[in-house]
């Protein structure tokens, strides 16, 4: 007899950001590689087709003399993700967000990030919704990163963000998701995608934050800083399927006592 439980299974929907859907889970950022061609063979790896990258710290041509990154990621194969990193009020924020529509001939798609302080970059959730609501009304797509409060979460997205990233743990940290609970009530209070976004530092926290229900996960350091770049992007991306996967299967439930694997009833001794 099966003991599978009758709750119904997640639905299998495609992830989709601005109204574009992509194949790849994991959304990876540009910095903290050795150089622009080991950057460039990591996403490739990946399997990524978001990019993320710092405005304030990228040349993306405008420095003729330096290495661009446009070098190595083609906008017509990957979406390019913008980002305020570095910023730690909202007039700074919107004004690098500006500054990005510029630089890509009107490019509207940003990630949002205000940051508090330099020890943690945790999230300033003030300044940050504050940014967020003059770039909504200035006509930009954002997503934006956040700390994992579900209300601060949920007010975002009722402000019109279209992506919602609460940190599993500080950037760069690589100490994995530390509030689970937090992650979770997010994901089922959303309607817009959910990432996590900071914190992961190997393959099975990615899965981890898949296995909540996150519809992807945005991630630089953990790869970047791998002792080997290339393969530890190919972890993440079977990773993410993987915890992917396994959250749509429904787990089985966990239990205090053991049970046979076999079924005992109407066997013989």
């Amino acid at each position: 007899m099966s003991d599978r439980s009758e709750r119904p299974l997640p639905e299998d929907k495609p992830l989709e950001i601005a109204g574009r859907g992509y194949q790849s889970r994991l959304l990876v950022g540009t910095g903290k590689y050795r150089d622009m061609a080991e950057t460039g063979h990591a996403i490739e790896a990946s399997g990524a087709e978001i990019v993320t990258f710092a405005v304030r710290r990228t040349n993306l041509g405008q420095n003729p003399d330096e290495p661009s990154l446009l070098d190595v990621v083609s906008p017509e194969r990957y979406t390019m993700l913008p980002n305020t990193a570095g910023c730690y009020t909202a007039k700074d924020a919107v004004r690098t967000c500006k500054l990005a529509r510029e630089l890509l001939d009107g490019h509207d798609l940003v990630k949002l990030e205000v940051l508090g302080e330099e020890k943690t970059l945790y999230p300033n959730m003030t300044e940050t919704l504050v940014a967020a609501e003059e770039l909504i009304r200035d006509g930009f797509k954002v997503m934006v990163y956040c700390s994992d409060d579900p209300l601060l979460a949920k007010r975002l997205e009722e402000m019109g963000c279209i992506a919602i990233m609460p940190l599993g743990a500080p950037i760069g940290s690589g100490l994995g998701i530390q509030n689970r609970y937090n992650i979770r009530l997010i994901v089922e209070n959303a309607n817009v995608p959910v990432l996590v976004d900071a914190g992961v530092g190997t393959a099975s926290d990615a899965t981890l934050a898949m296995e909540l229900g996150c519809d992807g996960v945005l991630m630089n350091t953990a790869i970047a800083q791998a002792q080997d770049p290339i393969r530890m992007a190919k972890a993440m991306r079977l990773a993410i399927e993987s915890g992917r996967d396994a959250y749509l299967a429904g787990r089985m439930p966990k239990k205090l006592y053991a049970s046979a694997s076999s079924p005992i009833d109407g066997t013989f001794f």
